[in-house]
């Protein structure tokens, strides 16, 4: 009999050590339980839609399905670590939830179809099966700042799920969708197009992965550790500003929106919404105002370590050339491959469960920065 262990992720203490030691420390990583099952959320054609440019419905639809997860999961008082990918997701989900949030994918997979006429492929295998095919999962839990944490996973079972799942012989699930309607609350993607800092010359999206036979945390922790010192901490390379930040406050924006969300319109809703949306200008100059850009800022996801690096950065044209050198050297010596995208935006989709403390904002490079990156990678690959 399994012993009941939902509690696993939230119950991790949050490390407040510098990133690139804690890569290195096995003390700070612990095994994922067996009996907890990976699910991942992948964009079919998703490069195609990118470069025929479609890159915003590719996040929107991917901060869709966290979002759809999430509720589930807030709803049973469960925390998941979860990874936002660009063109889709990842998440590590315990027994007792397992049904309901495959069920609930099921039915965001068709509305989606119907939507964006853009297929979303789901697939979930358990954590004990790929533990018997000699891959691991170890986690961490990194705090970057007073009130914001990441899961940070070593290992390749999760690089590994994902091979099985995006692979020729993919292991899609095969669950119904439920007959409720999708809960789809908090999604907001509201703000448009984000500037590069005021400061900054250009926007990198950075993909890295260890090479076989090469140490993960090692590697990993030299990446981490040569961008901390090219381009400073992470407030000094954050690509989002209060500065650049512009709300979409135009009508058929709201419409398209609520669309996507519900998957019809409710019109007193849109008109309230869309009010709503014109107050944020006003809002955004109150003291509460203030505090929620300032957490938004904070709350941004711009680092995702799944097994993968996959990271948004703001800097000079000098320091990412210096970067690319130095990730160049590594590449030569066999410890990694690395793909690498440059725009001059962010683009950010947001799920907003409550003003105070209840949001995070999903970043992309512009022109779809993690897709672009990807298909760098895979070509060395």
């Amino acid at each position: 009999m399994q012993v009941a262990n939902d509690q696993f992720y939230a119950d991790l203490p949050a490390n407040r050590v510098h990133l690139g030691e804690l890569l290195l420390e096995e003390k700070f990583f612990v095994k994922f339980p067996d009996n907890w099952h990976v699910i991942i959320t992948d964009i079919k054609g998703s490069t195609r839609a990118v470069f025929s440019g479609r890159h915003e419905d590719v996040n929107l639809i991917a901060t869709g399905s966290i979002v759809t997860v999430l509720n589930i999961a807030f709803n049973l008082n469960v925390t998941i670590p979860f990874f936002f990918g660009g063109d889709g997701a990842t998440f590590i989900v315990p027994p007792n939830i397992i049904e309901k949030v495959m069920q609930a994918l099921a039915l965001y997979k068709i509305n989606t179809l119907n939507i964006f006429n853009l297929e979303i492929r789901i697939g979930t295998i358990p954590v004990e099966y790929i533990y018997a095919k000699g891959h691991h999962i170890h986690i961490s839990k990194f705090s970057s700042s007073r009130s914001f944490s990441i899961p940070v996973v070593l290992g390749n079972g999760l690089n590994y799920a994902e091979e099985l799942i995006k692979g020729d012989d993919a292991i899609l699930s095969g669950h119904a969708a439920q007959t409720d309607e999708l809960n789809l609350s908090g999604m907001q993607c509201r703000w448009d197009r984000i500037a590069k800092p005021e400061d900054k010359e250009e926007v990198v999206t950075l993909l890295v992965v260890a090479s076989d036979g090469a140490r993960q945390s090692g590697a990993f922790s030299k990446v981490m550790n040569k961008i901390d010192e090219l381009y400073g901490p992470p407030p000094k390379r954050q690509p989002i500003s209060i500065a650049q930040l512009k709300l979409k406050s135009t009508f058929s924006s709201i419409r398209e929106e609520m669309h996507f969300r519900l998957g019809h319109i409710k019109w007193l809703e849109l008109v309230k919404t869309w009010l709503t949306t014109l107050y944020g200008y006003i809002y955004f100059r109150t003291q509460k105002g203030k505090k929620y850009l300032k957490n938004l800022v904070e709350m941004s996801d711009t680092l995702v370590i799944d097994g993968k690096i996959n990271t948004v950065i703001s800097g000079t044209v000098k320091q990412r050339k210096k970067l690319q050198q130095a990730l160049d050297e590594l590449e030569q010596e066999g410890a990694i491959k690395y793909g690498l995208h440059v725009s001059s935006a962010s683009i950010m989709s947001c799920y907003v469960r409550d003003l105070e403390d209840g949001h995070i904002h999903f970043v992309d490079g512009s022109e779809g920065g993690y897709t672009q990156a990807a298909k760098i990678l895979k070509a060395k690959l």
